[in-house]
């Protein structure tokens, strides 16, 4: 799956937003979403980032889109620096990624008909061909027979408005899609239809997704890689498969561990890491891994030094204080 040139490289990617006080609107601190966060995206896999709520997952989304500015680091695409780029110069860009959002009611409007809204995306960006077959088709791919054309998104069911959403996110051909919690507002059995039609386009159309969502058995199923996160740093990165069969982070086995087990006797003599006390807020982040303060493993160092990414086999690493002692 991988390849010698990324498609996508994040590079000590940060995001800082300021926050401000008063009449004046003085900077009194700043919230560190995203810190120092640094993957790569090759053509044609599927990348998992999972993580708690308020981890950075969507802000870090937000900024491969160009939808938020980087404070810091770097973004390039296909060899191309897009992390500076503004304006009409991100145009090429735009065309070559597109996003697939959380609420598929919101992120549609409702005032238009749902090949409308496709279409409009097409003729925006200058479409030259036949604007109703290219549509129709678009709707096909997706599922969705030709009287859906006419429908308004109210008329529809989750999994019928989300389907029209990745129609319009196919629109111009990307090569890139960012899906932002795609499923997580679906019905369980609507979103077992939604990730294999993500599957199948993955297949047919040799897209590459970046994959943020919480559900970890529904990143293991469609994603390659994963990667993940708290409190804006990335903890453990890896091959799905072997991340979740062999956690190495302990925040890494806390959350595969939290995920119910329909077969609870399988899990007698098994250890389990439960997570105590509350995600620290990330205006005060705490000195040293961030992890510390709920960490069952932590040592002395762990609460002045920010550990390094460590290579704990082929194609994988944790940033862990214990991890890199014990190597």
């Amino acid at each position: 799956m991988t390849q010698a040139t990324p498609l996508l490289e994040i590079d000590d990617i940060s995001v800082h937003f300021p926050v401000h006080k008063g009449v004046l609107q003085r900077q009194v601190a700043e919230v560190r979403a995203v810190e120092r966060v640094t993957l790569t995206l090759h053509k044609g896999e599927a990348f998992g980032l999972v993580g708690e709520s308020g981890c950075g997952k969507t802000t870090l989304a937000r900024t491969v889109l160009r939808l938020v500015d980087p404070t810091d680091g770097s973004l390039r695409f296909d060899g191309r620096d897009i992390g500076n780029l503004q304006g009409t110069e991100l145009a090429p860009y735009r065309k070559r990624v597109a996003a697939i959002f959380q609420d598929p009611f919101s992120s549609l409007n409702p005032r238009m008909k749902a090949g409308a809204i496709v279409a409009e995306v097409l003729r925006v960006n200058g479409y030259g061909g036949d604007l109703e077959a290219r549509v129709t088709e678009l709707f096909r791919i997706c599922g969705l027979p030709e009287r859906f054309l006419a429908l308004y998104p109210h008329q529809m069911s989750g999994g019928q408005r989300q389907r029209v959403g990745i129609a319009r996110a196919l629109a111009l051909e990307p090569e890139v899609i960012v899906c932002d919690e795609a499923v997580s507002a679906l019905d369980v059995s609507i979103q077992a239809q939604i990730i294999n039609l993500l599957a199948d386009l993955q297949r047919r159309l040799g897209l590459t997704y970046l994959f943020i969502g919480h559900d970890l058995s529904v990143v293991r199923h469609l994603c390659d890689r994963v990667a993940v996160m708290y409190l804006g740093r990335v903890m453990e990165m890896g091959p799905s498969e072997e991340l979740f069969a062999n956690p190495m982070h302990p925040y890494t086995k806390a959350l595969i561990d939290a995920v119910p087990n329909p077969d609870p006797l399988s899990e007698a003599g098994r250890e389990v890491v439960a997570l105590e006390g509350e995600v620290p807020s990330p205006l005060n982040p705490p000195g040293g891994c961030v992890f510390h303060t709920r960490c069952p493993i932590a040592i002395k160092v762990c609460r002045t030094s920010v550990p390094d990414q460590v290579k704990v086999g082929a194609d994988r690493s944790a940033a862990c204080h214990a991890i890199d002692i014990e190597k």
